[in-house]
């Protein structure tokens, strides 16, 4: 497992799993979406704060690569990297079983930024990743 700019570890529970008694495919975006939120808390922001301010982060895209199956009670890691592209903030993002370091999902989220109902150029998202360094 390589190193990430953000990581958190999770467990998966009993009803994230479908008949196969696999994760289902859903439960991996929730699993990034969990961890993008704990990444900005980790920085002092929060979603909730920023729309009382007027600014919302939309994901724009999401595109997710299945590897591995995972099954209830596997511990993971999920990780992420986070750089700003033109006006989008676009995360990489990688679930990894915790017990041999397999990986199990990886994604690319892609995010913009609207202030008052309108699309920004992203200058918010500057400000956030200079929190990075």
């Amino acid at each position: 497992m390589k190193e990430h700019q953000f990581k958190i570890q999770l467990k998966v529970r009993d009803y994230e799993c479908d008949l196969q008694g696999v994760v289902n495919n859903a439960n991996y975006q929730h699993y990034m979406e969990h961890t993008r939120h704990e990444f900005l808390e980790s920085l002092g922001e929060n979603f909730g704060a920023w729309h009382e301010q007027g600014l919302d982060a939309f994901v724009s895209s999401v595109s997710i690569q299945y590897k591995q199956s995972l099954r209830s009670g596997d511990s993971i890691i999920s990780c992420l990297d986070v750089e700003k592209v033109g006006i989008k903030l676009v995360f990489i993002q990688y679930i990894y079983r915790l017990s041999d370091g397999v990986l199990a999902a990886k994604g690319k989220v892609e995010n913009v930024m609207v202030k008052d109902g309108k699309l920004t150029r992203g200058e918010d998202f500057e400000a956030l990743l200079n929190k990075l360094k």
